[in-house]
């Protein structure tokens, strides 16, 4: 491998991703070159992937749960106020923001009216190297690895979900997908402990059921009966974490009058919704959108003190040259693991 160029997932169009020799990317001001040692395909990039996300267009480099290691010294400052050195082990948020805008000025730089993220808007980790502003690199304590930490962006839109859900008795969570086992993550470590998960997969909810759940369903079975039983006339909240019109309206049903639903999946652009019910019942209808930066320092707190475990068989590892076939896994349904995490070698 030259100095130069380097592996690179490059997708291409629907269905189409190659791993190609690409140039590596050069830093700007105040940026860093990170070399990429793990990286996690996201759902929102399975439907990149399908051609079904308007952020992303090809030919581009995807990839934004990342972690890896600063590649050279440079004159710039980490998130923690520590100096970019060559080999300081990070993750990175990828969400970039103008911190002018009247969004950014009111602490909601999460929806920046200027924000880019990388993986869409610029290149992504599905690489040997990734660019990004020094400011947003978060160095990883030495007992989280390079794996774990590549999780700190999920579990950090995890934690942020479970914000919005406020503070219930009963929560429900739809979708045991890893957006929904780390907001079960996140809502175990505020003290929720009455959680009931659903999901299609019977593995899935094992793993669910293991990392604290109180109760679980398998949304092929009558999911609403689920939750009457586990919270007669409805839960006070529930984080849809897959995004289907089938969910949205099941989160709907699922609480009580006055209670709060919280969209994070983005499975279908559209749903249609039962509007006149959420008047009648005032029920609560937040999305939540990625983090802020407290979410993303919570997310690694958690990681570090070993709140997401990476035993089991949720999580599978694979050379980032599979990842064409893991895309393809994944959509079908067919991986074992809910998570796919692609190693880098250099």
């Amino acid at each position: 491998m030259d100095n130069h160029s380097m592996d690179a997932l490059v997708w291409l169009g629907p269905r189409k991703m190659e791993l190609r020799r690409e140039p590596v990317p050069m830093p700007g001001p105040g940026e860093v070159l990170i070399e990429v040692a793990a990286v996690g395909i996201c759902g929102s990039e399975l439907s990149g992937y399908l051609g079904e996300n308007s952020l992303r267009k090809p030919p581009l480099i995807m990839g934004h749960e990342a972690a890896g290691r600063i590649a050279f010294d440079c004159d710039a400052t980490l998130s923690d106020g520590s100096p970019a050195r060559a080999g300081t082990r990070v993750t990175f948020n990828p969400l970039l923001t103008c911190g002018v805008c009247d969004l950014c000025l009111a602490g909601k730089s999460n929806l920046c009216r200027n924000r880019q993220l990388i993986s869409a808007h610029r290149p992504g980790a599905f690489a040997g190297y990734v660019a990004a502003p020094a400011h947003l690199c978060v160095p990883l304590p030495d007992h989280v690895s390079l794996t774990l930490g590549s999780l700190t962006e999920p579990l950090a839109c995890g934690v942020r979900a479970v914000a919005h859900a406020g503070a219930p008795q009963r929560l429900v969570i739809l979708g045991a997908g890893p957006i929904g086992l780390l907001c079960l993550v996140a809502a175990r470590a505020v003290g929720i402990e009455h959680v009931l998960v659903s999901d299609v997969s019977e593995r899935r909810l094992a793993v669910a059921r293991a990392w604290g759940a109180s109760a679980t369903v398998n949304a092929r079975d009558n999911v609403l009966a689920a939750v009457q039983a586990f919270a007669p006339g409805g839960a006070d909240a529930v984080i849809d974490a897959v995004g289907l019109t089938i969910t949205r309206d099941q989160a709907v049903r699922a609480v009580i009058p006055g209670g709060r639903v919280v969209f994070i999946g983005l499975h279908e652009e559209e749903s249609m919704i039962a509007a006149n019910y959420i008047v009648r019942q005032e029920i609560a209808v937040i999305g939540s959108f990625t983090y802020s930066d407290a979410d993303f320092a919570r997310a690694l707190d958690l990681l570090g003190e070993g709140s997401v475990s990476l035993d089991g068989d949720w999580l599978e590892e694979r050379p980032l040259a599979a990842g064409p076939a893991a895309f393809e896994e994944l959509i079908a349904g067919a991986t074992r693991a809910a998570k796919i995490v692609l190693r880098v070698e250099q």
